[in-house]
């Protein structure tokens, strides 16, 4: 399906020899671009999580590589490109996803026409991204959908992280089906959890916000009680990498509303693209925790009465911390997971993908 949905700010677009994205270190509070021109800036770039969301670092990566080579498209230099880029973030499987379609387009051709294929291959994995965005959407409104039939009135989606068009080139993962249910005119509420400690939550209000959404932004400490009260007819969430048995890792406190949703009935469904599953990790052992360490813990970052964006200090240096960045939601806990090619139970995704990604 080819999406019809615009970004209002696009997170990322060639330049002539670089790339522009939107630097989502500064979101909420506020909005700037970056120019990208070299590969040390594209690698900068997503180890800092000025780009993030496991689409849209996968995409980055992509075009990393065709700047890459614009210095050198030998053979060294690209293989030099494919080994910064995939150590940047361990957990997405995106990154290497889309890495390696980079090196099964560009490791067979001559070094002459390296070039001008990265880009057209860059700017494929990112028009791919949009659609599969937009299928994501369709499949998922229909749960929306049914749900809004049974109760003849608002249905109340909470989520976690920010898996909307921020994270991805197209109207999202998780956030897809809200965005396509708002605009079928479906009344419909989103409990939006902060996200802790890089509060990616308050981006997703943001979004929210800026397409009229109506939302509720809640701590994270408060989901389990507005599932205990009914108030989540469904939650839905994206994710950074898939295991095979159906084993899902995604922002850390995503396990937590997961046993949270199981406890009290509530459906728990993951959104995530064929690029984000890993067939090749049997199970949840196979995935590899990001461990961010202890400034995100220790320090938030706000506005202050000036309208400059400060960075605060929470608890004492020296504090010992621990800080994963993610968590994994066994599958057993999963009511189902949307993706391009529709809905399947966890166990099930060999049956919507039986042949390798392209």
């Amino acid at each position: 399906m080819r999406s019809m949905f615009t970004q209002p700010i696009p997170t990322l677009r060639r330049d002539g020899d670089g790339i522009v994205i939107l630097d989502q270190t500064l979101l909420p509070h506020r909005v700037e671009t970056r120019r990208l021109e070299t590969l040390e800036d594209v690698a900068h770039a997503i180890r800092g999580m000025q780009v993030r969301g496991a689409p849209l670092i996968g995409a980055t990566a992509a075009y990393g590589v065709a700047i890459a080579l614009l210095q050198d498209s030998r053979h060294p230099r690209l293989t030099h490109a494919l080994e910064v880029l995939a150590a940047t973030r361990p957990t997405a499987v995106n990154l290497n996803w889309a890495l390696g379609r980079m090196a099964a387009r560009l490791l067979p051709i001559a070094a002459s026409a390296r070039i001008e294929a990265a880009w057209d291959e860059a700017e494929q994995i990112r028009a791919g991204d949009a659609a599969t965005c937009a299928d994501i959407g369709r499949h998922g409104l229909a749960l929306i959908e049914e749900i809004a039939r049974r109760r003849n009135g608002r249905v109340r989606v909470m989520t976690h992280c920010n898996a909307g068009w921020l994270a991805t080139l197209g109207e999202g993962t998780a956030l897809a089906p809200v965005y396509a249910a708002h605009a079928r005119g479906i009344p419909v509420h989103v409990w939006v959890s902060e996200t802790r400690p890089r509060n990616q939550g308050l981006l997703t209000a943001w979004e929210l916000r800026e397409a009229g959404v109506p939302h509720t932004l809640i701590a994270d400490n408060a989901a389990g009680i507005v599932m205990a009260r009914g108030e989540v007819d469904i939650v839905i969430t994206g994710a950074d990498r898939v295991a095979a048995n159906g084993d899902t890792a995604n922002k850390v406190g995503t396990y937590l509303k997961a046993l949270a949703a199981r406890e009290h009935g509530v459906p728990f469904y993951i959104a995530a693209p064929r690029s984000t599953i890993d067939f090749g990790c049997p199970d949840a052992a196979g995935i590899p925790i990001e461990d961010r360490g202890d400034e995100e813990v220790c320090t938030a970052q706000g506005l202050a009465e000036d309208d400059g964006v400060r960075t605060l200090r929470l608890a004492p240096k020296g504090t010992s911390t621990a800080n994963p960045a993610f968590d994994v939601t066994p599958a057993r806990c999963i009511t189902g997971i949307i993706t391009e090619r529709g809905i399947c139970g966890p166990a099930r995704l060999r049956d919507l993908f039986p042949t390798p990604a392209r």
